[in-house]
């Protein structure tokens, strides 16, 4: 037994489950006696009428609730009633005290006895309004269901179909009523079933609708696999009790369809800006050729391979041709694969291999036979599907020429590995754009290519010869003379050694093209180098620069003074001009002190952050006169990189030097790289313009010497300093392991800090440094250079110096500013020391 909420009594009593069809239509009933009045009122008859009974028992039921034009006919009803009728009709009904009709009843009328055999009637009484909305429900239900364009089940507590409506039974075969039963396992496959089923179950144990849970599948008697999204909700009685789950489904093929093309369009567009961001960044043929497969594999392809003319890369401008049948040669120049033990080649198809031998390495060369479709790939430069094997890995290969300027350069093959979608036309479309784009890329670099051979031959007679080389940095510089159609510029860069494991850096340009120009630059650059060996600042050097500049125009013979250069005739001179930035790098203290003449500002770029132009007063350019130089200090981070450059490399006729400049520094910004990459990345990045000027370009990266690398004592002004020097020199020696070098160095350090005593001033300070030699320093306050003179056999003294440069691979003084440093150099023992003196050289001291 259980309880349901019931009409205005409380509850009502039932054996049955809820949902039964009296709890909607609520029926009602009620007595009338012989006399023809209302002996009984049901509860439901008063909840139904609006009346309670004690103000309906006694009455005449026709006179009470039916209207008054109607009475007479009522009257003859009941009579018929009273005589042993039954009837059954529509009765209009009001309430008592109301003039108008409430509402209709549809009455069942029995006649009766009393127990004392007089006639009587029970009533039974039902609102039409409940029946009209039942009705109304039971069409509207089966309109959804019956009539509805999607396929509707209907799935019982059980999970099994309880009913289905005709567009389902149209999809899947026979009527709707053959469904009844079945289970999702008889219209999809097993995972897609148990995925389904875990659904259901979950909708009518939890209540939860699902939406849009895609399936897929085929229908009887078709092939093809169809995508169908699906609405899972719960269906409850009128009393709220589950009774099933209602599922309705959606055939999405079509859109699904679509959603891939779009979603396929959408890729080959995001891959034609890959590749038009990605190729050619390197102006080097396999490193455009290695780019173009890091876009196509595995966005387009599961597998692919770039082959170039063998003549093309050799310089060969011959175009390729072919011999007795034969294709002409090709070398491997790429590969790329996103699968695991694939093949270095594309399979060759039956009975027609598409390389005459085995598998093809990168960098091997090979030919393509004749009528393989490679081989007529290249000769028609249209594009070829090339069948594979049965029961090979790949499934699906396109061999598309790479043609530039309507010459072939050389072949890709795209390959799809089975388990992916073969190749389509639009497929077919977008290898050959991206073998295209790829393909003059490669052109221009082969171009460049043979364009750099040639300007390097005019950069080794032009720059300094081998590999430039400092103490506490890497150095890593370019060179790019302007084209054949150009005349020679005046760009150079020099990096120079200095004492102390100093570095001078830099760069110039002298204005104008042509052997003017170059001549000027030779001489400019060799003055730098004489200046720098004087160990003079940074300001002074551009100082000197100038006047010497200023000299160059001067006819032979006339004085170059500041005076004599406003004086003289124009009509005899020539006016130069330059600019040029000078630093000197201390690897020690890692601070670079830079000089501007006119020139572009270097570029800082710390370790982890964006490149930043130093803020050098740039001054006025060589030859102008008449202005100082300013310097700069500046302390540069460990592992920062610093920049120079010319302005062929941020400025041309195409763009502004603003634009130049931002462009360079967001090239050089970002994760560190090896010096030689960053260089091959500026170049290929930056809108240069190659060809209208020279470009020169010197970048360092910062590493200065560690403290372990550096001795530094501070010694007091008296005679026992000497001695002990020599205990410092050499326990610092011994803890760097350079023992075979302590009697030389004690004897040295010995001889500068006796002559810092001597002819000094000031507390003396004493520097060990070493890197790729060995360099001792004594500093003093005095400001009169040491000097080194022939002594005579009479005197006791003025070998020192001497002895030192004797012993030593070099030495010097420069100028400090609170004094002056005199420095020795020794070669590491494992290096190409200098020989010891001999005993002649000696005595020839003495």
């Amino acid at each position: 037994m259980s309880e349901i909420p019931g009409t205005a009594n409380g509850v009502v009593w039932q054996s049955n489950p809820p949902g039964s069809i009296y709890d909607y239509i609520r029926v009602a009933s009620f007595s009338i006696g012989p006399d023809g009045l209302v002996d009984q009122w049901s509860l439901r008859a008063a909840e139904l009428f609006g009346v309670p009974a004690e103000d309906v028992r006694g009455k005449d039921p026709v006179e009470a609730f039916i209207p008054a034009e109607l009475r007479s006919r009522g009257h003859r009803k009941v009579a018929e009633i009273l005589d042993g009728k039954e009837w059954t009709g529509l009765v209009p009904f009001r309430v008592p005290g109301e003039r108008h009709t409430r509402g209709l009843a549809e009455v069942y009328v029995m006649p009766s006895e009393t127990e004392h055999g007089e006639r009587a009637a029970l009533c039974i009484v039902v609102d039409v309004r409940a029946l009209r909305h039942i009705e109304t429900d039971l069409a509207s239900s089966q309109a959804i269901f019956g009539q509805s364009p999607f396929g509707f089940l209907l799935f019982g507590p059980d999970l099994k179909v309880q009913r289905a409506n005709k567009r389902f039974a149209t999809v899947f075969g026979g009527s709707a009523d053959d469904h009844r039963g079945r289970t999702v396992h008889d219209y999809l496959s097993r995972s897609e079933a148990d995925r389904m089923t875990a659904a259901l179950r979950r909708v009518m144990e939890t209540g939860e609708s699902v939406t849009d849970l895609e399936f897929v599948g085929t229908v009887p008697g078709s092939t093809d696999r169809r995508h169908w999204s699906v609405n899972l909700y719960r269906v409850h009685s009128g009393t709220g009790r589950p009774i099933g789950v209602a599922g309705l489904g959606t055939d999405v093929t079509r859109r699904h369809n679509a959603a891939r093309e779009a979603a396929n369009a959408r890729r080959n567009l995001a891959l034609l800006n890959e590749a038009t961001a990605r190729i050619g960044t390197s102006l080097d043929l396999e490193t455009t050729a290695r780019e173009l497969l890091d876009v196509a594999v595995p966005g387009f392809c599961d597998l692919a391979s770039v082959d170039l003319y063998q003549g093309l890369l050799s310089g060969d401008e011959a175009p390729p041709g072919r011999g007795g049948g034969r294709t002409a040669e090709l070398r491997r120049v790429a590969f790329a694969s996103a699968v695991s033990d694939a093949p270095l080649v594309t399979p060759p198809s039956a009975g027609t291999p598409c390389c005459e031998t085995g598998p093809t390495l990168v960098g091997a060369v090979h030919r393509y036979p004749f009528q393989s479709p490679c081989a007529q790939a290249l000769r028609t430069g249209r594009p070829a599907l090339v069948p594979a094997d049965d029961g090979g890995l790949v499934h699906s290969t396109l061999a598309v020429p790479m043609v530039a300027h309507d010459t072939v350069v050389g072949l890709v093959q795209f390959s799809r590995a089975k388990g992916s979608e073969p190749f389509g036309e639009r497929d077919r479309a977008l290898a050959v754009e991206l073998a295209a784009r790829a393909a003059v890329c490669i052109d221009n670099a082969r171009l460049y290519r043979r364009e750099h051979e040639r300007a390097l031959i005019l950069q080794r007679s032009l720059l300094p010869p081998g590999d430039p080389e400092a103490a506490g940095l890497d150095i890593a510089c370019r060179y790019l003379p302007g084209n054949a159609a150009t005349e020679v510029g005046g760009d150079w860069f020099d990096v120079i050694d200095l004492p102390g494991h100093r570095t001078a850096l830099v760069v110039g340009d002298v204005m104008g093209r042509g052997l003017r120009a170059a001549v000027a630059m030779g001489e400019l650059r060799t003055a730098v180098r004489t200046l720098a060996q004087l160990d003079l600042e940074p300001a002074e050097v551009l100082s000197h620069l100038d006047e010497i500049t200023r000299g160059l125009g001067a006819p032979i013979g006339a004085q170059t003074s500041r005076a004599a250069h406003k004086q003289r005739d124009p009509e005899l001179s020539e006016v130069y001009l330059a600019t040029c930035v000078y630093a000197v790098y201390d690897a020690v203290t890692r601070r670079c002190t830079f000089a501007n003449a006119g020139h572009l500002p270097p570029v800082l770029v710390g370790p982890g952050r964006e490149a930043e132009l130093l803020d050098v007063p740039p001054g006025m350019p060589l030859g102008v006169g008449g202005e100082p130089f300013e310097e700069v200090e500046v302390e540069l981070p460990e592992d920062a990189l610093l920049a120079l450059y010319t302005d062929g490399l941020v400025e041309s006729r195409d763009h502004p030097l603003d634009e130049g400049l931002q462009a360079f520094q967001e090239a050089l910004t970002g994760p560190q790289r090896p010096l030689e990459d960053v260089c091959d990345h500026v170049l290929g990045s930056l809108d240069t313009r190659h060809g209208q000027d020279d470009i020169a370009l010197l970048m360092a990266r910062v590493r200065g010497l560690p403290a372990e690398a550096v001795g530094d004592w501070r010694l007091p002004r008296e005679p026992r300093s000497v001695g002990r020097a020599r205990e410092l020199a050499r326990a610092q020696l011994t803890a760097w392991d350079l023992e075979p070098l302590v009697d030389t160095v004690e004897l040295l350090v010995s001889e500068l800090v006796t002559n810092a005593l001597r002819y000094g001033e000031g507390e003396i300070r004493l520097r060990l440094l070493r890197d790729r030699t060995l360099v001792c320093e004594v500093w003093d306050a005095g400001l009169v250079q040491p000097r080194r003179r022939r002594a005579r056999d009479t005197d006791e003294g003025g070998r020192g110096l001497q002895l030192v440069g004797l012993l030593s691979a070099g030495w010097g003084s420069r100028r400090t500013p609170r004094g002056k440093t005199v420095w020795f150099e020794l070669a590491l023992p494992d290096g190409d020391g200098t020989a010891e003196p001999t005993v002649d050289q000696l005595l020839s001291m003495f």
